[in-house]
């Protein structure tokens, strides 16, 4: 192991010696620092043109400047944006942030409904529902982001602000989702006609009354979910955790995550107590996070049973999805008190956060989510149509294989030939996609930052090579080009948990 990660890393300093040396010298080539002063009419024009080529030691050959740049970039001083005069150590600090922000969220949903649906597509090959899921993938794969944005943001932010503004029923397009839901669940679920029948009518009666209650009852004025909604949740999550995972012939798994589930409501007055008392922070939020993870695991080992493995794993499942509901049910209540801050227009178009918002911990964070919403599901629809189509291929090969035919055989349950042979070894393309992705996507969604005002590392990128500013550009080129080892390093270890025949030192 110390020998391949040596061998790994000696490698990956080379590749980025070599990359920056290649990137230094098109720079040179391509920027021209001097041209907005080439074609001044300034009285002082020499004097400026001097006083620049003297700034940036334009009177050396292009290897100079870039030793210079190579031995302060490695004693950690990644130069200065000249035009602006900022260091480009300060603008980095808060291009990462704001980009990660936007990746991680938008990842992890693309990924999880990515799998999801592609693993249902492939299970029902060949049937209306896998060719209707086929069809939209490939619409949303071929959409370009910046007309998917402009979309999002005429229907979506500027729909829905009016709406909340004045709230005007729009009963066709209620009952067309309601439909349409039906149809997704027949599809997904499957079985014979009068089982689909029932499914789609069961589906599309939850999706109309679940609407109707939200846009008639005013809970859109006031949003929350409530001990009764984390109970419903809490319920679900264990059982679906359960059967996914171990299925409800393990009683002790299933007991583990509904007394997780019980403890969440049982925690959820004093958390209200706690969260009203306290400055809260997102390090005291770390803190519960772990803390819930922590508890359900103990409650897993005690229940234990034949494989506490099991128990543990399905009631931290669990944990999480509560925790996640219980902080989503905070943020949501400091709605009413966000609206009237931003003048009755919550969702967001541009920028990462509201300029002179002055709020407690809840609205900030009510905040940080209105601005992400329409970037994050610009970057979701596009990504969750790739990751569909990866997911219902590898499926599909898999399904196909010796070891599955032999599994079914045996006599095992079609949970366990799907979930615990078939599902691990289709995760495994995805294991050397994902990590890329999410590099590419924290080196700049250049057009979604763009369109949506986001300072992440791509728009900065893009106006330091407008501006002709290297420094800023070459850190960027060996930020996303270190990831970029780093990603296909962590897919390697991603290939061995999956595959433990797969030694990342062989």
């Amino acid at each position: 192991m110390v020998r391949f990660l040596a061998r790994r890393l000696a490698m990956a300093l080379g590749i980025l010696l070599a990359l920056s040396i290649m990137v230094y010298a098109m720079l040179d080539m391509a920027l021209d620092p001097l041209g907005d002063l080439r074609t001044s009419t300034a009285p002082n024009r020499a004097q400026l043109l001097a006083n620049r080529i003297a700034l940036l030691n334009l009177d050396q050959p292009w290897y100079v400047r870039y030793w210079d740049w190579l031995t302060s970039f490695v004693r950690g001083d990644f130069g200065t944006a000249w035009r602006t005069g900022r260091q480009v150590n300060d603008m980095l600090g808060g291009a990462i942030a704001t980009s990660v922000q936007l990746v991680f969220a938008a990842t992890l949903l693309a990924i999880i409904f990515g799998v999801i649906v592609g693993l249902v597509s492939a299970l029902r090959q060949y049937t209306s529902f896998d060719y209707s899921i086929t069809f939209v993938s490939f619409v949303l794969y071929s959409l370009p982001v910046f007309w998917v944005a402009v979309l999002l943001k005429q229907f979506l932010a500027i729909g829905v602000n009016d709406f909340l503004n004045r709230p005007v029923i729009n009963w066709p397009g209620v009952i067309a989702v309601s439909v349409v839901s039906g149809l997704f669940w027949a599809g997904a679920l499957g079985g014979e006609l009068l089982r689909k029948l029932i499914t789609f009518g069961v589906a599309a009666a939850v999706s109309f009354g679940v609407m109707f209650f939200t846009l008639t009852s005013g809970w859109l004025n006031a949003p929350n979910i409530g001990i009764v909604g984390l109970a419903v949740i809490g319920a679900a999550a264990a059982y679906t955790v359960t059967l996914i995972s171990a299925g409800l012939g393990n009683k002790r798994a299933l007991y583990a995550s509904l007394t997780t589930a019980g403890v969440a409501l049982a925690l959820y007055f004093p958390l209200q107590f706690f969260f009203a008392g306290y400055v809260m922070s997102d390090w005291i939020m770390l803190g519960l996070f772990v803390a819930s993870i922590g508890v359900a695991l103990l409650i897993g080992w005690l229940y234990g049973g034949p494989d506490r493995a099991v128990s543990m794993r399905a009631a931290a499942i669990v944990a999480v999805l509560l925790a996640v509901t219980v902080f989503v049910d905070q943020v949501m209540r400091a709605w009413g008190g966000y609206v009237e801050l931003v003048g009755g227009r919550p969702i967001a178009t541009i920028g990462a956060q509201t300029p002179g918002l002055d709020a407690g911990y809840w609205t900030a964070q009510l905040d940080k989510f209105t601005h992400l919403l329409l970037p994050t599901i610009a970057l979701v629809l596009i990504s969750f149509a790739g990751y569909t189509r990866y997911q219902r291929g590898s499926m599909l090969e898999v399904l196909n294989q010796d070891y599955i035919r032999t599994a079914r055989a045996k006599g095992l349950s079609e949970r366990v030939v799907i979930v615990r042979h078939a599902l691990r070894n289709a995760l495994m393309p995805l294991a050397s996609i994902v990590p890329v992705d999410i590099v590419s996507l924290i080196g700049g969604a250049v057009i979604t930052e763009t369109i949506f005002g986001w300072g992440g590392m791509g728009k900065m990128f893009i106006d330091s090579l407008r501006d002709s500013m290297i420094d800023p550009v070459m850190v960027y080129v060996m930020i996303t080009g270190a990831l970029a080892m780093i990603a296909n390093l962590i897919a390697d270890f991603l290939y061995a948990i999956l595959d433990p025949r797969i030694r990342v030192d062989a």
